[in-house]
């Protein structure tokens, strides 16, 4: 049955699970909002393995992609696998020459695989790994968001953030930042639309933003 609206598909940044996006509400005339979560890769999956596994999970055709953090990269890749009608990346990178140095450091020094993610159960390191920020105030909120909690999966998703390859961004893909980002600073990304005061997180603590500009930015 065809109808006439916009399907939007969100997918969680690392870690993070489909309730980061609870408070996301778009006009229901015109889009319809699906959630896609994260499952733990099989060994030996590449990141395009992965974007093939999750790209069965779009139904609709031609639709919008949106990704958070990590999240943003693999919409990205499946952007190459299947048609869509628009990519947005929030709290992302749109190429390899936008992460920060630490990460870049990392892919050429191995030192992430040091990184203790056997402690993945203690929720501010994952806080920390997952969203760049210390969390004290709202720890079970995090609880909540971060439910993925495997170390397997954990340890691939940092080896592949550090190691993505993606040289130009994709056409067609919109990038929101925020201009307080601890994790993907604004000072290493282009061709952006800045959030003020937007932290890794504003997806949660901003939604009130993305409610009202995602219409405009989905339909532009």
């Amino acid at each position: 049955m065809s109808d006439n609206k916009i399907h939007v598909y969100l997918m969680p940044g690392m870690a993070a699970n489909a309730t980061i996006f609870e408070n996301i509400k778009l006009p229901e005339d015109k889009f319809k909002i699906h959630t896609l979560e994260w499952f733990v890769p099989e060994k030996g999956m590449s990141l395009v393995d992965y974007a093939e596994k999750m790209c069965k999970k779009i139904l609709q055709p031609n639709p919008v992609l949106l990704g958070v953090s990590f999240g943003g990269m693999l919409v990205q890749e499946m952007a190459k696998l299947i048609p869509v009608h628009k990519v947005i990346v929030v709290s992302s990178v749109k190429n390899k020459h936008e992460l920060p140095k630490r990460m870049i450091f990392a892919k050429y020094t191995k030192v992430h695989k040091l990184l203790p993610t056997g402690l993945v159960n203690n929720v501010e390191l994952l806080a920390k790994y997952a969203f760049g920020e210390t969390v004290t105030k709202r720890l079970h909120l995090y609880e909540k968001y971060l439910s993925i909690r495997d170390k397997y999966y954990i340890d691939w998703s940092i080896d592949q953030i550090v190691n993505w390859n993606q040289e130009v961004p994709l056409k067609n893909t919109v990038h929101i930042q925020g201009d307080r980002d601890a994790v993907f600073p604004i000072a290493n990304i282009k061709d952006c639309i800045p959030v003020k005061n937007g932290t890794h997180t504003m997806i949660i603590h901003r939604a009130r933003w993305f409610n009202e500009h995602l219409p405009t930015i989905i339909l532009e």
